[in-house]
């Protein structure tokens, strides 16, 4: 049944898209179709449309998105909304419009409130204010939840939602300014080790506690979740409250994570913690119990994970964007 299903991966140059393309092709899935920013503009609804209208898909895994770190996300707020919108309405739009029963969306954990208590559940959503630094991104990924719930309802659609916590790997965005934590310490920490620097500087405290997933982990799940069946999924999840969370229920402080990556990369100088920049939400930990009860839990541990993650780093660092060694 796989190698006859027609998938379209949207986002397949990028960490996640790139990770679920990979676990699709391990599985054995043969029409597997992919459209690069040339062929395909996901901002642009009219050939969005066109391009569905073109070709029969089975499924569709939304992976695109405009991404980044605390930095990127608050110096370009309205990029990070309007083009996040942009690209999940046209594609879950162009899906339904031409009669594409089943799509996964793929979201974030930033979509729950900032001082939501810890792990937080699916049923947390919508009950408090978010973290200022990324609230235009959360609110974006929130409304894509909420287009294909609303598809759900009204069509009979089976477009599923899942929420991935911080993700690292290969193919992960290392640029210097707009990149998320791991890869920003990852090619701080490498860089200081060739300079064989004395110190390096992280942003914040150090002590806000975070979960990190490694792509494939996160492939792995969401093609898990894709290939449930219709009424297990429904089961598990409501109408109104139809995402599934995606992590590995395990965080660890700022600080330990800067310490691993520095035993990682081999950096033997010492670390401090800038105070006076932001720490963003204090902890953001998954409650995973309703993915494992449908039958998948992680398998990266987090420094076999950053050893894989760095050794692609090292392989690609000259291809990488904002490279200066």
């Amino acid at each position: 049944m796989r190698s006859e299903k027609t998938v379209f991966v949207a986002g397949h140059q990028g960490m996640a898209g790139s990770a679920i393309v990979r676990r699709l092709q391990m599985l054995g899935y043969r029409n597997i179709i992919t459209a690069d920013r040339g062929e395909l503009n996901l901002l642009d609804q009219a050939e969005v449309l066109a391009f569905f209208r073109a070709r029969k898909f089975d499924q569709v895994y939304l992976a695109a998105a405009k991404v980044g770190g605390i930095h990127a996300n608050s110096i370009y707020p309205a990029e990070f909304i309007y083009e996040n919108l942009m690209i999940e309405a046209n594609v879950i739009h162009g899906a339904h419009a031409n009669n594409v029963q089943q799509l996964l969306f793929l979201g974030s954990s930033c979509i729950y409130p900032k001082f939501a208590e810890q792990p937080m559940r699916e049923d947390m959503l919508l009950t408090g204010a978010l973290e200022p630094t990324n609230e235009p991104y959360a609110i974006a990924k929130i409304a894509g939840i909420k287009l294909c719930e609303s598809h759900n309802r009204q069509y009979g659609r089976d477009f599923r939602s899942v929420m991935p916590t911080n993700l690292y790997g290969p193919h992960d965005n290392f640029h210097p300014e707009n990149s998320h934590v791991i890869p920003a310490l990852l090619r701080r920490f490498h860089e200081a080790a060739l300079r064989r620097d004395p110190e390096v500087s992280i942003w914040g405290s150090g002590a806000p506690m975070r979960e990190f997933l490694h792509v494939d982990d996160m492939a792995a799940a969401s093609v898990h979740v894709m290939e449930l069946p219709q009424d297990v999924y429904q089961a598990h999840t409501q109408p109104l409250t139809s995402h599934i969370n995606v992590g590995t229920g395990i965080d660890c402080t700022i600080r330990d994570l800067a310490q691993t990556v520095a035993r990682v990369t081999g950096f033997q100088g010492r670390l401090t913690f800038d105070s006076s920049k932001p720490d963003g939400a204090p902890r953001k930990l998954l409650d995973v119990s309703r993915i494992k009860a449908l039958g998948w839990t992680a398998q990266i541990g987090l420094e076999e994970g950053l050893r894989d993650a760095y050794a692609w780093y090292v392989s690609n660092v000259k291809y990488v964007r904002g490279f200066t060694g």
